[in-house]
């Protein structure tokens, strides 16, 4: 017979493990932009790019209907060129929405971090430009505060790659977080390039190893969601957010 009142008590004690931690995690939906379109990508792979709506505004619009809060949206184009290429979707969505957008991709001056966030970014992602010019890191810091900023590391067994992932930098991602967080980031978006866009599965034992190894960092996971289980498994083991593409466009995880 089921022991009503020992899972009651269960349950209550995870709810305050929760609350106690604080550990509310932020599901996040990604827009993937290539040529003004959402796309996805096969774990980084621009000749497997699949078009899933040809406006990324009315795609926001239809996040925030479900009750969304923050928006990840990645310039693809711009990662891969060197320079941002939709700006001007970014304050399109952030204008016709109330979104908390978070951009990335192809950001490698500080002008192009000022137009960022003129262009209505809550928060912009660094990568290529924190590991090419390390020196910019704290700098951009204290000019910009840790709030706006957040360090987007991609990896594949567990090196570093930059520029929209078409170079590795032999760098680890230890070493890196451990620099960055010296500099004064927070925020950080790891995203495991060789899980990203499979459906697969999320890869928690390496985002585990980094949560234990750098407690206070706010980790947003991003790279094989496919089912709501592994939302929940993010949210246990500390992740402060997890950035969801594919399973959302495909269905399998309902807003």
């Amino acid at each position: 017979m089921l022991n009503l009142t020992a899972m009651a008590y269960q349950q209550a004690g995870l709810c305050l493990r929760v609350l106690k931690s604080q550990n509310i995690m932020k599901l996040i939906p990604a827009i993937d932009l290539i040529d003004g379109k959402c796309v996805r990508l096969y774990k980084g792979d621009y000749s497997t790019s699949k078009i899933y709506n040809e406006n990324p505004v009315d795609q926001a619009k239809a996040f925030e209907d479900k009750g969304i809060e923050s928006l990840h949206l990645v310039d693809l184009s711009g990662a891969k060129a060197g320079h941002p290429m939709h700006l001007k979707v970014l304050e399109q969505i952030t204008r016709s929405t109330n979104l908390k957008v978070d951009f990335g991709g192809g950001i490698r001056n500080q002008r192009c971090l000022e137009d960022c966030l003129s262009a209505g970014a809550t928060q912009v992602n660094l990568g290529t430009v924190l590991i090419h010019q390390p020196q910019l890191a704290s700098e951009w810091v204290e000019i910009f505060g840790t709030k706006k900023l957040i360090a987007s590391v991609d990896v594949m067994n567990r090196k570093v790659k930059v520029s929209g992932w078409q170079e590795e930098s032999n760098l680890q991602i230890d070493d890196v977080i451990t620099r960055l967080i010296k500099d004064g980031f927070t925020y950080f978006t790891v995203t495991d390039i060789d899980r990203d866009g499979t459906l697969g599965e999320p890869a928690f034992e390496f985002y585990t190893d980094l949560i234990q190894k750098f407690p206070t960092i706010k980790l947003n996971a991003s790279g094989g969601v496919s089912e709501q289980s592994q939302l929940d498994k993010l949210q246990a083991i500390g992740c402060f957010g997890v950035i969801v593409g594919k399973a959302i466009y495909e269905g399998r995880i309902m807003l």
